[in-house]
């Protein structure tokens, strides 16, 4: 199984719950209940027997506390999972973070030079880089690459990570981490070898002095057990996250849904 939440209008949220088995296609949708309040959607949910309830093994799910209260309530018997790219998506925001603070001062300066090249009756020009992009484009071009991987980049990309890292170590070394994390989960196959790793991992993100690495590493820390649990099978929630899309994609092709419960029961017609 697989829970998550998604929105279908004007941001209000539903829990969603799903058979990975199914595919996305018909028998999908296990439950959708409107809200993510834990109390509430437990009392949907046991509506299934508890026999039926018993029969799931494991069951992917986010770092937030109330998927953790349901999945643990409703299916005794299951391992949960937290899902290893909620955990990659908190290192790339941090990241983006640091490429974020560094792009504010960067426009902070060439505002402060503009406005002394204006009391000196002077012509601002901004200093151009080899490839082309001033500082404050640089820093601000550089989000997409962040992304990826090196073996992923182009030879303009290639060229722009150069240069951002000889004038930003900082962002260097917080892509390393970043890496670091990524590969932890895509090469490890061994859950004690995965927990040695991360180990390793939380070392060197205390000798960075960053504090929202620090933040996520106490994360992981606080959320091991189930995220180790991740090396036992590889399950994520991208199926969950597929899924969504495909509700989107629905509620696209409607333009928008004028009627929830008209669209929740074309929805389950499809899917459920």
């Amino acid at each position: 199984m697989s829970i998550d939440e998604t929105s279908l209008c004007n941001g209000e949220l539903y829990t969603i719950l799903t058979n990975k088995a199914a595919k996305g296609k018909k028998g999908a949708i296990v439950a959708m209940v409107a809200g993510t309040k834990a109390k509430t959607v437990i009392a949907i949910i046991e509506k299934i027997p508890h026999k039926q309830r018993n029969l799931v093994t494991e069951i992917t799910l986010d770092m937030a506390g109330n998927m953790g209260l349901i999945a643990k309530k409703c299916f005794p018997n299951a391992t949960r999972v937290t899902d290893r790219f909620h955990v990659q998506k908190l290192a790339t925001e941090a990241l983006q973070e640091i490429r974020i603070k560094y792009r504010w001062q960067a426009i902070d300066q060439e505002n402060e030079a503009i406005e002394k090249a204006k009391k000196n009756k002077k012509r601002f020009e901004s200093e151009v880089l080899t490839n082309g992009d001033t500082l404050k484009q640089l820093l601000a071009r550089s989000r997409y690459f962040l992304y990826k991987n090196k073996s992923k980049w182009s030879l303009n990309q290639i060229e722009r990570a150069n240069l951002l890292f000889e004038l930003y170590p900082d962002i260097q070394k917080a892509y390393d981490l970043t890496q670091g994390l990524r590969n932890i989960f895509e090469k490890t196959a061994d859950k004690i070898i995965g927990f040695a790793k991360l180990a390793k991992w939380h070392e060197k993100v205390n000798q960075s002095g960053f504090k929202s690495f620090n933040t996520i590493s106490r994360t992981i820390i606080n959320h091991y057990q189930t995220i180790l649990n991740y090396f036992d099978n590889r399950s994520t929630n991208a199926s969950a996250e597929s899924f969504n899309a495909k509700i989107k994609a629905f509620r696209a092709q409607f333009r928008g849904v004028r009627n929830i419960e008209f669209f929740l029961f074309r929805l389950t017609n499809i899917y459920a």
